[in-house]
């Protein structure tokens, strides 16, 4: 089991990254609420990890702390929730307002995240409010463990933003019109990818 990765981080293209450690370069897929928390290029990053082994694959899914970790290890023992599905939810919310969708039964803003229907929503919030209640008891009952310290600096601005971002929104599954438009409806000159791709899940939540 590899359970965290400390090394440089060597490339970032939403939402995966390669993260070099003493010579071996691991891809790790991220939520972007946890890409967007990394460092700049050639830094030193620490990466908490769930390995996936399948048939066909071996996958490493990253976050920036346990607590994101062990909300990521529930969400895909619910039923109908896979790896992929538990990083879209992810990606769409931080760890905060998926904790405040479970407990105010918002089952409006979990459907608009690709892949969740209606009768997904209802099991997520029926199967995570116990699995909640005990993970807030281990993180000493504070809500505020799962809030994110945002360090982000944006990075230089590119001309392929655009592209990156809806790249990005179609890598968690969403349409290409879906991703296109609330790309085209955020998008402000200027704007780099990352400041773009958080954009554009807001706008569709």
């Amino acid at each position: 089991m590899i359970g965290r990765l400390r090394g440089l981080l060597v490339e970032k293209q939403a939402p995966e990254v390669l993260i070099e450690v003493s010579g071996v370069g691991y891809e790790v897929q991220m939520p972007l609420t946890c890409f967007y928390e990394l460092p700049e290029l050639n830094q030193e990053a620490v990466i908490y990890t769930h390995f996936v082994v399948r048939e066909d694959a071996q996958l490493l899914y990253g976050f920036m702390s346990k607590q994101e970790r062990a909300l990521f290890r529930l969400l895909i023992k619910t039923n109908g929730v896979g790896p992929k599905l538990a990083l879209t939810i992810l990606s769409g919310m931080n760890a905060a307002e998926f904790v405040k969708c479970v407990e105010h039964d918002d089952i409006a803003t979990l459907v608009k995240l690709p892949g969740v229907g209606k009768k997904t929503a209802e099991r997520l919030l029926v199967e995570m409010r116990d699995k909640l209640k005990s993970l807030m008891e281990a993180s000493h009952g504070s809500e505020r463990e799962f809030v994110l310290q945002s360090n982000y600096t944006p990075a230089p601005v590119v001309n392929s933003a655009e592209e990156d971002a809806i790249s990005a929104l179609l890598a968690l599954g969403y349409k290409p019109a879906q991703a296109s438009k609330a790309v085209s409806s955020v998008f402000k000159e200027g704007m780099d990818s990352e400041t773009l791709i958080k954009a554009s899940l807001k706008s569709m939540l």
